[in-house]
Parts: structure tokens; C-alpha cells; sequence
């Protein structure tokens, strides 16, 4: 198995609740249904204050790395993170276990 995990930052200026942030996170909450490659999916936002906090976090796994690359290039997955592009940007860790 493969964990692929994801922290987003707000670019300076926007909110969460900023109508793109929020389109942003219900396109990716919306992934667990629409990808078959995803064995677990969990999302949402960060609830801390501290500085060194991002906003936003993904945490799911895949079967391996055909899995992942599946996932990474599925029409869904490339549309939630064009709409992250324009508002944030991201860090990964991809990792077997």
C-alpha cells in the first residue's frame, strides 16, 4: 500500500470560506465515490491556530504505484487541483507501508 498525503496553503489574502477555497474542498472531498483507486480518503481543514499549520490536508491510501498514477491522472482528481492552483499551493509525501 501506498499513503498519499497532501498539505495545502491558502495563498495570502484568501479564506476558507472564500467561495473558491470552498468549491476547492468539496471537489476533493468529493474523490472517495469517484475513484476506484482510493482504498482510504479522508480531507478537510486544518483546526489550529499555529503558525507552522497548513490549511488543509488529504490522507488516503492506493494499492501501489500503478494505483497512485491512476489516481494522480484521473479526470476528477486533475480537475480539484486546477481549482487549487489558483488559490493555494501544496506539499506531498508519498510512502509505502
Amino acid at each position: 500500500m501506498i499513503r498519499h498525503l497532501v498539505l495545502f496553503k491558502l495563498n495570502e489574502g484568501v479564506r476558507r470560506d472564500d467561495p473558491q477555497a470552498v468549491a476547492g474542498a468539496r471537489a476533493f472531498a468529493d474523490l472517495a465515490g469517484q475513484i476506484e483507486e482510493l482504498r482510504s480518503w479522508e480531507c478537510g481543514w486544518n483546526i489550529t491556530e499555529r503558525p507552522i499549520a497548513y490549511d488543509f490536508a488529504i490522507n488516503s491510501a492506493v494499492e501501489d504505484r500503478d494505483a497512485l498514477k491512476r489516481y494522480l491522472e484521473h479526470p476528477a482528481h486533475q480537475a480539484a487541483a486546477a481549482q487549487w492552483r489558483e488559490f493555494g499551493t501544496w506539499v506531498i509525501a508519498d510512502y509505502e507501508f
